[in-house]
């Protein structure tokens, strides 16, 4: 049997879905997923094993008219990543109509067609197919057929499962022929400090609306066992200390919450799922810190890992 292996990008504008099916695809929680858009800021990797293909998925911040330093680092990251994927799968929400930014996106993709260069396959996906009727769903996938050169279109839903086998198909079809890139079992390559903090940023950012835009970063200081037995559940204890920090004290204040309640509610949030990525008991320690205008600033954000 032919075994195929490479590497598949999800692009699209700033929450269309791509994480949510970056996590359906390979079926389990690698990236993370918000209401909010611009959630994603590194490229996550979620590894999907099959007997015939290891298809590798490089899940990208969305590509956007950047307004910040931090937002042309990101447009940055999305084309170096770009350049170096077998398959392109370029995400437009069913239930928004095709605006300028799809359209931004599909005159960047466009521009990646170099001459003399074997042109990457670029196929069109429209997600979240259960949120429209049927009608609205054939009058977007005819809209997004006219927008671009696409080597496939195919519509899913990554919340009912409809039609991941059928773009996991897909995508596999434009992968070359080789073995497996990474060993069983392994779902992403992501490193655990980077995931925790990703975790706990998830956490602050769940209800919050405007008061708070993409003004958090989360850097994990340190995961350090405890010096003592394991508990009845015979997993060990960690203390993970992470600092979140803002630009402004308004910010600060909407993190902590009343009296610090907010603050506790989203360590309990994070902590569930710390301990089943790291299969410890967790002590998650968490600080929150003003750094004024960090977006904007080259030295501030080199110091928060952009």
């Amino acid at each position: 049997m032919t075994h195929r292996s490479g590497f598949a990008c999800l692009v699209g504008r700033p929450n269309t879905g791509k994480s949510t099916l970056t996590n359906a695809l390979v079926g389990q929680k690698v990236a993370i997923t918000s209401g909010r858009p611009q959630t994603t800021r590194h490229v996550v990797r979620g590894i999907v094993h099959r007997e015939d293909a290891q298809l590798v998925l490089v899940d990208t911040p969305g590509l956007h008219r950047p307004r910040t330093l931090l937002g042309e680092r990101l447009n940055d990251l999305v084309r170096d990543t770009l350049t170096e994927v077998d398959v392109i799968g370029f995400c437009v929400p069913a239930d928004e109509r095709i605006g300028p930014g799809d359209r931004f996106i599909t005159e960047q993709l466009a521009r990646l067609s170099q001459p003399g260069r074997a042109n990457t396959p670029v196929v069109a996906v429209v997600t979240k197919t259960d949120t429209v009727p049927r009608a609205k769903l054939a009058e977007q996938l005819m809209a997004v057929d006219q927008l671009g050169e696409w080597a496939d279109i195919v519509p899913v839903s990554s919340r009912d499962g409809y039609q991941v086998d059928v773009l996991a198909d897909v995508l596999v079809g434009h992968l070359p022929e080789g073995p497996a890139l990474y060993p069983a079992g392994e779902l992403t390559d992501e490193p655990e400090l980077v995931m925790v903090a990703e975790l706990v940023r998830e956490a602050a950012l769940e209800g919050v609306r405007d008061e708070l835009p993409h003004s958090l970063a989360v850097v994990v200081d340190e995961i350090v066992p405890r010096d003592q037995p394991p508990g009845a559940d015979g997993r060990p204890l960690l203390d993970v200390r992470v600092h979140l920090f803002v630009e402004r004290d308004s910010q600060k204040a909407i993190v902590i919450g009343r009296g610090g309640a907010r603050l506790r509610d989203v360590g309990t949030r994070a902590r569930t799922q710390i301990e089943a990525l790291l299969g410890a008991r967790v002590f998650l320690d968490l600080h929150v810190k003003v750094a004024k205008d960090w977006q904007r600033d080259p030295k501030q954000l080199g110091r928060l890992g952009f």
